[in-house]
């Protein structure tokens, strides 16, 4: 019911987009005012519905805790995606650490530039983790907080976020960097496979760590892709003819499900952020385990393999999103350009010989 009495007053209180707005009238909880108390909340519904929201009522809760539901919400609402779950969850991690026991409803933009700032300056974080990290926290407020009415408004919506240019964090290794990473990623045996399993077969890091070994077939020399971030993910991939990754996956073959089994029993890896940051630091380099994605993906277009063909080995749908793989050097496209020269001389003076004959 739209009305409702309290301490002898009519009171007006509805829901808009799941949000409860209330408010009191003044007006004597009796039959006669009641009409009148109607139309103050029809008024004051309107007046919501065209954006000017009053009295809404918003309840205390401190972010570290709305933060812990939040995440517990993500990982029901992203099952299917866990990875998505994951990057939220570690997102958030930051978050939380910054906010701590501030309330939700009291964080406004400047908080939020405060925090970015305390991002970059503490952490020396890059624009692409900023930018997940900022993502991660308006998905909290608009996704899940305002539902729950622990805030009124989104307070990232007026914060400068980086944009894709801004955030780019795409990087192709050259053959000097993968040696230099590789022999000091050597230390650490699980790294070291997934890692050269990635950038030999162009994997996505959760593809790997997923793997269950009944997906493996070492004679036929594949790998079966269940599932994914898209109907494209799901997949059969052929190994690398070299034969390292059907070594490297044969060792691991031992009868369990997982081909990267984690320390406890039944699970698998999730992440090796510590042995490949320790990894990083050894070799004097900087960048992220998908980096090996694309590394995978420039170098086999630069191989002159069709996109097509590559992307579906990647596990796209389409060619749009692969552009974003691909990264040709400035010396392969201008070899390219030098073999297209030289053919088209050839084929043009094939063309004249044949029309001189006639």
């Amino acid at each position: 019911m739209p009305l409702r009495e309290a301490n002898g007053k009519w009171h007006w209180r509805f829901q808009v987009d799941g949000l409860t707005y209330c408010g009191k009238t003044d007006l004597a909880a009796t039959k006669r005012n009641r009409n009148a108390a109607l139309r103050l909340e029809y008024e004051a519904r309107q007046k919501v519905l065209a954006g000017q929201a009053t009295s809404l009522k918003v309840k205390s809760m401190p972010f570290s805790e709305a933060a812990a539901k939040f995440i517990a919400w993500a990982e029901s609402e992203y099952r299917e995606h866990p990875a998505t779950a994951r990057r939220l969850k570690v997102s958030m991690a930051s978050c939380k650490t910054f906010f701590g026991e501030q309330p939700v409803r009291s964080i406004t933009a400047g908080h939020v530039e405060d925090y970015k700032a305390w991002r970059r300056t503490a952490h020396d974080v890059r624009d692409v983790t900023l930018r997940h990290d900022l993502h991660a926290l308006s998905k909290f407020y608009g996704g899940y907080a305002i539902k729950q009415q622990w805030a009124r408004v989104n307070p990232v919506r007026d914060v400068d976020i980086p944009s894709d240019k801004d955030a780019t964090r795409i990087q192709v290794l050259t053959v000097a960097e993968e040696t230099a990473y590789f022999a000091a990623a050597e230390r650490y045996p699980n790294l070291y496979d997934l890692a050269r399993i990635m950038i030999r077969q162009g994997m996505r890091p959760e593809e790997v760590m997923t793997l269950e070994q009944a997906n493996i077939d070492i004679e036929m020399g594949t790998i079966f892709i269940p599932k994914g971030k898209s109907d494209a993910a799901r997949r059969r991939l052929y190994l690398a003819p070299d034969g390292e990754v059907a070594r490297i996956l044969q060792r691991r073959l031992d009868g369990g499900q997982w081909v990267f089994p984690g320390k406890k029993r039944g699970t698998h890896i999730t992440k090796l952020n510590s042995s490949h940051g320790k990894a990083l630091e050894a070799a004097g380099l900087r960048f992220v385990l998908y980096d090996l994605r694309h590394t995978f993906a420039t170098r086999m277009a630069e191989r002159g393999m069709p996109l097509a063909t590559l992307a579906a080995i990647l596990g796209h749908s389409g060619l749009r999103v692969i552009q974003r793989y691909v990264h040709i050097s400035q010396d392969h496209q201008r070899d390219a350009m030098r073999r297209f020269g030289k053919e088209d001389r050839l084929s043009h003076g094939s063309f004249m010989a044949v029309t001189d004959v006639n």
